[in-house]
């Protein structure tokens, strides 16, 4: 379950493990914060971007959205 206070890395490999931070969670969306500086995000995350493992139902790796750090 997405809750406020999650950190999540990002799994895009350009973004070299970019870190945000949940603040607020709605129905389809998030609202987060880049993790090392408190600044929010211009664009609200997606909540199926965020993902508790980062591999697939197969096994294979994720290449895209964030995966979480802190439960």
């Amino acid at each position: 379950m997405i809750q406020p206070g999650q950190t999540y890395r990002s799994l895009k490999p350009s973004d070299k493990g970019w870190r945000i931070r949940i603040v607020e969670v709605g129905a389809t969306m998030a609202r987060a914060v880049d993790a090392s500086n408190g600044r929010p995000l211009l664009n609200p995350v997606m909540l199926h971007s965020l993902h508790a493992t980062a591999t697939t139902r197969d096994g294979k790796p994720r290449r895209t959205g964030y995966v979480l750090e802190t439960p």
